[in-house]
């Protein structure tokens, strides 16, 4: 039986020791970011208010995630020359990393000899996986949960290879 979905705050307020991200698409269509996504678009301007209500429910629930000791830790698989979501989801990283999050930035041609799991997802302490499933439009297309520790293990591995070779935000440079 597939285990139930729980909401990210449920799932990172369970963890104990490390919360994990690898997102791979280039683009996403996720409802919460259409907007905010088309005005940056048009001005260059992004959310980047840490209180605003885009940002301050995420805010809150890495910083009491990460107050506890929970390392939280974000890799993004990107093609070069980067999307424009791209380059919107760089604008707005610093609020990620404000609350508490590591982000770092894999270019694609880097990652070709990694084992990588077909879809994003999340590990929380090495053995509990939330797939994030996208339509080809990049909406959402629900979550599912998975305990298997055979895909725990290769989502760790994959994890892990991809941070390894990744490129701190502070210091990746978009083209």
């Amino acid at each position: 039986m597939q285990p139930s979905v729980p909401s990210f705050a449920e799932l990172l307020d369970g963890a104990q020791s490390s919360a994990v991200h690898l997102e791979m698409r280039d683009a996403y269509g996720v409802a919460n970011e259409v907007e905010e996504f088309a005005r940056w678009k048009r001005t260059g301007e992004c959310d980047v208010d840490p209180g605003s209500a885009g940002w301050s429910p995420w805010v809150e629930l890495i910083r009491r995630t990460v107050c506890r000791g929970v390392a939280v830790r974000r890799a993004r698989i990107v093609s070069e020359p980067v999307s424009d979501y791209v380059r919107f989801e760089h604008a707005g990283t610093r609020v990620n990393i404000g609350a508490g999050e590591q982000v770092r930035w894999l270019p694609r041609r880097r990652a070709s000899d990694i084992a990588l799991p077909g879809n994003d997802f999340w590990l929380i302490d090495d053995h509990i996986v939330r797939w994030n499933h996208f339509t080809g439009e990049g909406a959402s297309g629900g979550g599912e949960m998975n305990d298997d520790p055979a895909v725990a293990k290769l989502c760790s591995q994959a994890f892990e290879a991809v941070w390894a070779r990744a490129v701190p935000h502070e210091e990746y440079e978009l083209r």
